[in-house]
Protein backbone atom coordinates (compact mmCIF):
# COMPACT_ATOMS: atom_id res chain seq x y z
CA UNK A 1 0.00 0.00 0.00
CA UNK A 2 2.85 2.47 0.74
CA UNK A 3 4.47 1.91 -2.66
CA UNK A 4 1.15 2.04 -4.55
CA UNK A 5 0.07 5.27 -2.83
CA UNK A 6 3.50 6.85 -3.37
CA UNK A 7 3.38 6.05 -7.07
CA UNK A 8 -0.14 7.45 -7.28
CA UNK A 9 1.01 10.70 -5.67
CA UNK A 10 4.02 11.03 -7.99
CA UNK A 11 6.66 10.07 -5.42
CA UNK A 12 9.46 8.28 -7.25
CA UNK A 13 9.97 4.64 -6.26
CA UNK A 14 13.41 3.08 -6.79
CA UNK A 15 13.00 -0.69 -6.53
CA UNK A 16 15.92 -2.98 -5.69
CA UNK A 17 16.53 -6.74 -5.54
CA UNK A 18 17.39 -6.90 -1.85
CA UNK A 19 16.28 -4.90 1.18
CA UNK A 20 19.83 -4.14 2.32
CA UNK A 21 20.41 -2.32 -0.99
CA UNK A 22 17.31 -0.17 -0.40
CA UNK A 23 18.90 1.19 2.78
CA UNK A 24 22.38 1.55 1.22
CA UNK A 25 20.71 3.58 -1.56
CA UNK A 26 18.80 5.71 0.98
CA UNK A 27 22.09 6.28 2.82
CA UNK A 28 23.70 7.49 -0.42
CA UNK A 29 20.77 9.87 -1.04
CA UNK A 30 21.12 11.29 2.49
CA UNK A 31 24.89 11.81 2.18
CA UNK A 32 24.75 13.43 -1.26
CA UNK A 33 21.65 15.59 -0.79
CA UNK A 34 21.95 16.65 2.86
CA UNK A 35 18.32 15.58 3.28
CA UNK A 36 16.79 12.42 4.73
CA UNK A 37 16.98 9.11 2.85
CA UNK A 38 13.90 6.86 2.94
CA UNK A 39 13.62 3.08 2.56
CA UNK A 40 10.44 0.99 2.76
CA UNK A 41 10.69 -2.77 3.33
CA UNK A 42 8.39 -5.65 4.18
CA UNK A 43 8.06 -7.17 7.65
CA UNK A 44 10.13 -9.93 9.27
CA UNK A 45 13.01 -11.11 7.05
CA UNK A 46 12.61 -8.06 4.82
CA UNK A 47 13.35 -5.86 7.79
CA UNK A 48 16.09 -8.00 9.32
CA UNK A 49 17.87 -7.98 5.93
CA UNK A 50 18.51 -4.24 6.44
CA UNK A 51 20.50 -4.58 9.70
CA UNK A 52 23.96 -4.22 8.11
CA UNK A 53 23.01 -1.11 6.14
CA UNK A 54 21.22 0.48 9.11
CA UNK A 55 24.27 -0.09 11.33
CA UNK A 56 26.42 1.42 8.56
CA UNK A 57 24.13 4.49 8.48
CA UNK A 58 24.37 4.79 12.26
CA UNK A 59 28.19 4.73 12.13
CA UNK A 60 28.24 7.17 9.18
CA UNK A 61 25.73 9.47 10.95
CA UNK A 62 23.33 9.44 7.98
CA UNK A 63 19.71 10.49 8.53
CA UNK A 64 17.60 7.54 7.32
CA UNK A 65 13.87 6.88 7.69
CA UNK A 66 13.30 3.12 7.61
CA UNK A 67 9.65 2.18 7.08
CA UNK A 68 8.84 -1.46 7.81
CA UNK A 69 5.71 -3.56 7.70
CA UNK A 70 4.55 -5.66 10.67
CA UNK A 71 1.89 -8.16 11.69
CA UNK A 72 -1.49 -6.65 12.59
CA UNK A 73 -1.46 -5.16 16.10
CA UNK A 74 -4.25 -7.48 17.20
CA UNK A 75 -2.30 -10.55 16.02
CA UNK A 76 1.11 -9.73 17.51
CA UNK A 77 2.43 -12.56 19.66
CA UNK A 78 -0.17 -14.98 18.26
CA UNK A 79 1.97 -16.62 15.59
CA UNK A 80 1.02 -14.40 12.66
CA UNK A 81 3.07 -14.38 9.45
CA UNK A 82 6.45 -12.62 9.95
CA UNK A 83 5.56 -11.76 13.55
CA UNK A 84 8.75 -10.90 15.46
CA UNK A 85 9.66 -8.19 18.00
CA UNK A 86 11.08 -5.80 15.43
CA UNK A 87 11.37 -2.77 17.72
CA UNK A 88 13.66 -4.62 20.14
CA UNK A 89 15.89 -5.70 17.23
CA UNK A 90 16.38 -2.14 15.98
CA UNK A 91 16.53 -0.14 19.22
CA UNK A 92 20.30 -0.52 19.55
CA UNK A 93 21.06 0.69 16.00
CA UNK A 94 18.39 3.39 15.53
CA UNK A 95 17.99 6.75 17.22
CA UNK A 96 14.24 6.26 17.47
CA UNK A 97 11.89 3.28 17.02
CA UNK A 98 8.11 3.58 17.05
CA UNK A 99 5.07 1.60 15.93
CA UNK A 100 1.83 2.95 14.46
CA UNK A 101 -1.09 2.01 16.73
CA UNK A 102 -3.83 4.10 15.07
CA UNK A 103 -4.13 5.40 11.51
CA UNK A 104 -4.50 8.99 12.75
CA UNK A 105 -0.99 8.82 14.28
CA UNK A 106 0.79 8.30 10.95
CA UNK A 107 1.51 11.97 10.01
CA UNK A 108 2.67 13.06 13.49
CA UNK A 109 4.82 9.99 14.14
CA UNK A 110 6.48 10.28 10.73
CA UNK A 111 7.15 14.01 11.19
CA UNK A 112 8.65 13.39 14.63
CA UNK A 113 10.79 10.48 13.39
CA UNK A 114 12.14 12.57 10.48
CA UNK A 115 12.97 15.42 12.87
CA UNK A 116 14.84 13.07 15.24
CA UNK A 117 16.79 11.49 12.34
CA UNK A 118 18.12 14.92 11.30
CA UNK A 119 18.61 16.43 14.77
CA UNK A 120 21.76 16.47 16.89
CA UNK A 121 23.97 13.67 15.60
CA UNK A 122 22.00 12.41 12.56
CA UNK A 123 21.18 8.73 12.24
CA UNK A 124 18.57 6.14 11.26
CA UNK A 125 15.05 5.94 12.68
CA UNK A 126 12.54 3.11 12.31
CA UNK A 127 8.76 3.43 11.97
CA UNK A 128 6.81 0.17 12.06
CA UNK A 129 3.51 -0.04 10.17
CA UNK A 130 1.29 -2.95 11.30
CA UNK A 131 -0.53 -4.23 8.24
CA UNK A 132 -3.97 -3.24 9.59
CA UNK A 133 -2.88 0.43 9.65
CA UNK A 134 -2.26 0.36 5.89
CA UNK A 135 -5.31 -1.26 4.29
CA UNK A 136 -8.90 0.05 3.88
CA UNK A 137 -11.44 -0.38 6.70
CA UNK A 138 -13.59 -3.03 5.00
CA UNK A 139 -10.59 -5.15 4.03
CA UNK A 140 -9.20 -5.04 7.59
CA UNK A 141 -12.67 -5.85 8.94
CA UNK A 142 -12.91 -8.92 6.71
CA UNK A 143 -9.38 -10.14 7.53
CA UNK A 144 -9.97 -9.83 11.27
CA UNK A 145 -13.19 -11.82 10.97
CA UNK A 146 -15.45 -9.07 12.33
CA UNK A 147 -19.07 -9.76 11.30
CA UNK A 148 -21.92 -7.29 10.92
CA UNK A 149 -24.73 -9.82 11.30
CA UNK A 150 -26.25 -10.47 14.71
CA UNK A 151 -24.32 -13.01 16.78
CA UNK A 152 -26.17 -16.13 18.01
CA UNK A 153 -24.09 -16.88 21.11
CA UNK A 154 -22.86 -14.68 23.97
CA UNK A 155 -19.26 -15.57 23.14
CA UNK A 156 -19.68 -14.43 19.53
CA UNK A 157 -21.35 -11.20 20.72
CA UNK A 158 -18.36 -10.46 22.93
CA UNK A 159 -15.90 -11.19 20.09
CA UNK A 160 -17.89 -9.03 17.65
CA UNK A 161 -18.06 -6.18 20.16
CA UNK A 162 -14.31 -6.36 20.81
CA UNK A 163 -13.40 -6.46 17.10
CA UNK A 164 -15.82 -3.65 16.21
CA UNK A 165 -14.45 -1.49 19.00
CA UNK A 166 -10.88 -2.25 17.90
CA UNK A 167 -11.65 -1.28 14.29
CA UNK A 168 -13.46 1.90 15.32
CA UNK A 169 -10.49 2.95 17.49
CA UNK A 170 -7.94 2.01 14.79
CA UNK A 171 -9.61 4.22 12.16
CA UNK A 172 -11.03 6.97 14.43
CA UNK A 173 -9.93 10.42 13.23
CA UNK A 174 -7.98 8.85 10.37
CA UNK A 175 -9.16 11.40 7.83
CA UNK A 176 -9.21 14.50 10.02
CA UNK A 177 -7.04 17.44 8.97
CA UNK A 178 -3.37 17.00 9.91
CA UNK A 179 -0.32 19.22 9.82
CA UNK A 180 2.09 17.89 7.20
CA UNK A 181 4.71 20.62 7.49
CA UNK A 182 8.15 19.20 8.37
CA UNK A 183 9.42 19.80 11.90
CA UNK A 184 12.65 21.77 12.08
CA UNK A 185 15.65 19.64 13.12
CA UNK A 186 17.33 20.55 16.42
CA UNK A 187 20.92 21.45 15.55
CA UNK A 188 23.37 22.25 18.38
CA UNK A 189 25.26 25.50 17.76
CA UNK A 190 28.46 26.68 19.50
CA UNK A 191 28.17 29.39 22.14
CA UNK A 192 30.16 32.64 22.05
CA UNK A 193 32.58 31.58 24.82
CA UNK A 194 33.58 28.41 22.95
CA UNK A 195 34.21 30.36 19.74
CA UNK A 196 36.27 32.99 21.61
CA UNK A 197 38.42 30.37 23.37
CA UNK A 198 39.00 28.47 20.12
CA UNK A 199 39.94 31.73 18.34
CA UNK A 200 42.45 32.56 21.11
CA UNK A 201 44.11 29.15 20.87
CA UNK A 202 44.32 29.38 17.07
CA UNK A 203 45.62 32.97 17.04
CA UNK A 204 48.52 31.94 19.31
CA UNK A 205 49.34 28.80 17.30
CA UNK A 206 52.51 28.52 15.19
CA UNK A 207 51.75 25.09 13.70
CA UNK A 208 47.97 24.48 13.74
CA UNK A 209 46.33 21.52 12.00
CA UNK A 210 42.67 20.82 11.16
CA UNK A 211 41.41 17.25 10.85
CA UNK A 212 38.00 17.32 9.21
CA UNK A 213 35.49 14.44 9.19
CA UNK A 214 32.12 13.66 7.61
CA UNK A 215 30.12 15.58 10.20
CA UNK A 216 31.54 18.89 8.97
CA UNK A 217 29.67 18.44 5.67
CA UNK A 218 26.21 18.22 7.29
CA UNK A 219 23.55 20.94 6.93
CA UNK A 220 22.84 23.72 7.78
CA UNK A 221 26.24 25.07 6.59
CA UNK A 222 26.78 24.59 2.87
CA UNK A 223 30.04 22.84 1.94
CA UNK A 224 31.00 25.86 -0.22
CA UNK A 225 30.73 28.16 2.82
CA UNK A 226 32.87 25.81 4.90
CA UNK A 227 35.46 25.60 2.13
CA UNK A 228 35.67 29.41 1.94
CA UNK A 229 35.99 29.71 5.73
CA UNK A 230 38.84 27.18 5.82
CA UNK A 231 40.67 28.92 2.99
CA UNK A 232 40.41 32.26 4.84
CA UNK A 233 41.91 30.67 7.97
CA UNK A 234 44.69 29.20 5.78
CA UNK A 235 45.42 26.32 8.19
CA UNK A 236 46.75 22.95 6.93
CA UNK A 237 43.84 20.49 6.62
CA UNK A 238 43.56 16.70 6.53
CA UNK A 239 40.23 15.44 5.19
CA UNK A 240 38.41 12.18 5.90
CA UNK A 241 35.09 10.45 5.27
CA UNK A 242 32.53 12.51 3.34
CA UNK A 243 34.77 15.59 3.66
CA UNK A 244 37.42 14.13 1.33
CA UNK A 245 36.51 16.27 -1.69
CA UNK A 246 35.73 19.40 0.33
CA UNK A 247 38.70 21.54 -0.76
CA UNK A 248 39.14 20.36 -4.35
CA UNK A 249 42.12 18.53 -5.81
CA UNK A 250 44.35 21.61 -6.23
CA UNK A 251 43.88 23.17 -2.78
CA UNK A 252 46.99 24.74 -1.22
CA UNK A 253 45.83 23.93 2.33
CA UNK A 254 44.94 20.26 1.86
CA UNK A 255 47.65 17.78 2.85
CA UNK A 256 47.90 14.01 2.38
CA UNK A 257 50.12 11.08 3.43
CA UNK A 258 51.90 13.03 6.19
CA UNK A 259 49.26 13.32 8.87
CA UNK A 260 51.23 11.39 11.52
CA UNK A 261 54.27 13.63 11.05
CA UNK A 262 52.15 16.80 11.08
CA UNK A 263 50.41 15.78 14.32
CA UNK A 264 53.76 15.16 16.03
CA UNK A 265 54.78 18.79 15.42
CA UNK A 266 51.38 20.56 15.69
CA UNK A 267 50.90 22.93 18.63
CA UNK A 268 47.09 23.17 18.10
CA UNK A 269 44.96 20.39 16.58
CA UNK A 270 41.31 21.02 15.75
CA UNK A 271 39.16 17.88 15.38
CA UNK A 272 36.13 18.95 13.33
CA UNK A 273 33.71 16.04 13.47
CA UNK A 274 36.69 13.68 13.67
CA UNK A 275 36.71 10.84 16.19
CA UNK A 276 39.74 9.43 18.01
CA UNK A 277 38.97 5.83 17.08
CA UNK A 278 41.18 3.31 15.23
CA UNK A 279 41.73 5.80 12.41
CA UNK A 280 43.67 8.08 14.76
CA UNK A 281 45.21 5.23 16.74
CA UNK A 282 42.60 5.82 19.49
CA UNK A 283 44.31 9.19 20.08
CA UNK A 284 47.87 7.87 20.28
CA UNK A 285 48.94 9.84 17.19
CA UNK A 286 48.13 13.12 18.96
CA UNK A 287 51.09 14.74 20.70
CA UNK A 288 50.93 15.34 24.45
CA UNK A 289 52.33 18.82 23.76
CA UNK A 290 49.47 19.78 21.41
CA UNK A 291 46.45 21.77 22.52
CA UNK A 292 43.45 19.91 21.14
CA UNK A 293 40.07 21.40 20.26
CA UNK A 294 37.41 18.72 19.75
CA UNK A 295 34.16 19.74 18.04
CA UNK A 296 31.41 17.17 17.54
CA UNK A 297 27.63 16.92 17.63
CA UNK A 298 27.94 13.77 19.74
CA UNK A 299 29.36 14.18 23.25
CA UNK A 300 30.47 10.53 23.33
CA UNK A 301 32.30 10.76 19.99
CA UNK A 302 33.79 14.14 20.93
CA UNK A 303 35.54 12.58 23.96
CA UNK A 304 36.17 9.05 22.67
CA UNK A 305 39.30 7.54 24.29
CA UNK A 306 40.16 10.92 25.91
CA UNK A 307 40.67 9.17 29.23
CA UNK A 308 43.41 6.92 27.79
CA UNK A 309 45.72 8.47 25.18
CA UNK A 310 44.77 12.13 24.79
CA UNK A 311 43.12 15.06 26.57
CA UNK A 312 41.23 17.99 24.99
CA UNK A 313 42.07 21.59 25.85
CA UNK A 314 38.64 22.70 24.63
CA UNK A 315 35.48 20.81 23.70
CA UNK A 316 32.44 22.05 21.83
CA UNK A 317 29.41 19.76 21.64
CA UNK A 318 27.94 21.40 18.53
CA UNK A 319 27.83 21.44 14.74
CA UNK A 320 31.48 21.52 13.53
CA UNK A 321 30.86 23.50 10.33
CA UNK A 322 28.99 26.20 12.27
Amino acid sequence: PILCASEKMGIRIVDVRHEVNAVFAADAVARLSGKIGVAAVTAGPGLTNTVTAIKNAQMAESPILLIGGAAATLLKGRGALQDIDQLSLFKSICKHCVTIRYVREIPDKLRKAIQIAQSGTPGPVFVEFPIDSLYPYHLVQRELGAKNEAAKSLGQKVVNFYLSNYLATLFAGAFDKHDYEPLKPNIPYPDRDQVTKAAELLSQAKKPVFIIGSQATLPPVASKELQEALEKLNVPCFLGGMARGLLGKSSSIQFRHCRKEALKEADVVVLLGTVCDFRLGYGRVLSRKSKIISVNRSKDQMLKNSDIYWKPSLTANCDPAS
